[in-house]
């Protein structure tokens, strides 16, 4: 099919170029040999009057022409994939489709594991794909490289639509050892003058905590920084280091033992979880289903956080 004298097919195959910036690969993901895509390279230059990707050195940029086609070609694409990839109906008993979702390590600790026997239990040929949490993670949604996003709320993009699934409180994790096990809640001048060990995303940017703490005033003197919430466990034992935690999953590390788990000196804003999808797949009916999922798990999860403060109380 042509537009304009273009075969549309060929857009395809830029897009691909200008993500991978790289024949071969592109070449690879699309199923095709290396000099076909080198071809289509050819006729896409021919017809943009541009070299689209530039040879320096080993690596081919993007000509500036290629920069400012990115993102509307990736919205041409992910449009076209939701209306082929959206079924008008869904069976999860006989789906064998791949769900692509960006989870932070927290989520896997806590969320996910009820949401998969959830799913295993009603759709046992769906597939999950966990990609890792970066900074601006809504931008893979964008380009299409994911279904659905979970994260706070306040890291979400306005432009999607997005559901929240629950709500956690932020504590502090300490060695059991540690000069602060001995209260339920450390003083302000204690928070401020300790080493901290801090999860920051592997790309760059602050972590929840980090920014609830800037919003109430709180300063953290950062000794240590992760790129995991799973390790912060491990970073602050036999230590006086501290650890701000999510109250679910500090729950998970004081299993392990040798951890005491004590309130910081100001109660912090509540981190709102939220699950979010590509405005153009709010009509996909996997997806849709998928989200209802992530609710009864939120729910299980909570259920279960609440049960676990009050047997700690008795």
């Amino acid at each position: 099919m042509r537009f304009k004298n273009l075969d549309l097919n060929l857009l395809v195959a830029l897009d691909a170029l200008i993500r991978l910036r790289n024949v071969s690969r592109a070449a690879e993901e699309m199923f095709i040999t290396q000099s076909a895509m080198s071809n289509a390279l050819g006729r896409l230059r021919e017809y943009f009057d541009d070299p689209l990707l530039i040879q320096v050195g080993r690596t081919m940029e993007l000509s500036p022409l290629a920069v400012s086609l990115e993102q509307p070609l990736r919205d041409i694409i992910v449009r076209i994939d939701s209306a082929v990839v959206s079924t008008p109906s869904f069976n999860p008993a006989d789906s064998r489709r791949v769900i692509g979702m960006v989870v932070s390590d927290y989520s896997l600790h806590t969320l996910i594991p009820i949401f998969l026997a959830i799913a295993a239990a009603e759709a046992p040929g769906l597939q999950f794909d966990f990609k890792p949490q970066q900074n601006f993670p809504h931008l893979l949604l964008e380009k299409g490289e994911a279904d659905l996003l979970i994260a706070p709320s306040v890291f979400c993009s306005t432009q999607h639509p997005s559901d929240v699934l629950f709500a956690d409180e932020i504590c502090c994790v300490t060695d059991s050892s540690s000069r602060f096990a001995e209260g339920e809640r450390i003083t302000r001048e204690q928070f401020e003058t300790s080493g901290h060990v801090v999860m920051r995303p592997p790309n760059g940017g602050e972590s929840f905590a980090e920014r609830a703490c800037r919003e109430v005033g709180l300063a953290i003197r950062v000794e240590v920084s992760t790129y995991a919430f799973s390790t912060l466990s491990v970073l602050v034992r036999r230590s006086n280091r501290l650890a701000l935690v999510q109250k679910t999953l500090a729950t998970e590390m004081l299993k392990t033992g040798g951890l005491t788990m004590v309130a910081p000196p100001l109660d912090l804003p509540l981190l709102e979880q939220s699950a979010q999808w590509h405005s153009y797949r709010s009509r996909d009916p996997a997806l849709t289903w998928v989200r209802e999922r992530l609710k009864s798990a939120a729910t299980i999860l909570t259920a279960r956080d609440q049960n676990s403060r009050g047997q700690a109380l008795l």
